[in-house]
């Protein structure tokens, strides 16, 4: 399982937001690169990036700012949401050397659309699924449906996404906890990798998550935590790797 930070871009600046609330943010840096760096310089494996912007407008704001990081580090892989809505910015993602791209608001909308974009660039798109009881949230999180989240992953998993970007988005930015037990349901019966986001907050956390990884848990996101020093990305990513060695 790999620890993934998470760089959320806000008028090009590094900040991250409780709740997924856009008034209610914390400036982190305003050097979306060096920051990357700094993840980069302590053992980071991967990179979460997202366009906070892009998720509320429906379109691409920091791009400048992805490829950027892009650049700077072309053997990095880095997985970019927020804002993606046509084929056109999935291909110039692609394009700048962004490995994944991931599909949120549009997929609950048009599920169609994911399972083209999964044709036309299969190995390329994952979805990420922000829930709240269960329940999918979307437009950045200011809606919820009336759709399971699992429900939903099922369908994906036939289209072929590479993963599911799982948000408990109770739990994000609160620094009160991972939601294991309704990831591990993800994991479990959404037919397709997961990747958790929101609430890993300490070393319990990633050790909870780790645990139960075979059951098809591959990474955790993770950010308010290790930008306030309350998690140490080297030592949480040392502890997955030693869970899965004596795993064998």
């Amino acid at each position: 399982m790999l620890v993934i930070p998470a760089i959320d871009l806000k008028d090009g600046q590094c900040v991250r937001l409780k709740q997924g609330r856009m008034e209610d943010s914390t400036t982190y840096g305003e050097d979306p690169v060096a920051m990357a760096q700094r993840w980069v310089d302590a053992g980071a494996r991967r990179l979460h990036l997202v366009d906070l912007n892009g998720a509320f407008e429906g379109r691409p704001v920091n791009a400048e700012a992805v490829r950027a990081i892009a650049a700077r580090f072309p053997d990095l892989p880095i997985q970019i949401g927020g804002g993606i809505r046509t084929r056109e910015v999935i291909q110039s993602y692609l394009d700048a050397g962004v490995s994944w791209v991931i599909i949120g608001t549009q997929a609950v909308r048009d599920p169609d659309f994911v399972r083209e974009m999964c044709r036309e660039f299969p190995g390329h798109i994952m979805v990420g699924l922000d829930a709240r009881d269960g329940y999918v949230a979307t437009d950045g999180w200011a809606e919820v449906s009336t759709m399971r989240a699992v429900d939903l992953a099922r369908h994906f998993a036939e289209d072929g996404v590479s993963a599911i970007i799982y948000t408990d988005i109770s739990r994000d930015g609160m620094m009160n906890g991972v939601n294991v037990e309704a990831t591990v349901e993800m994991a479990s019966h959404g037919g397709v990798p997961v990747i958790a986001s929101g609430g890993v907050t300490n070393m319990e956390d990633v050790q909870k998550l780790a645990d139960v990884s075979a059951s098809g848990i591959v990474g955790a996101i993770t950010g308010r935590a290790i930008y306030e020093g309350k998690l140490d990305l080297a030592e949480a990513q040392t502890l997955c790797d030693t869970i899965e060695a004596q795993r064998g």
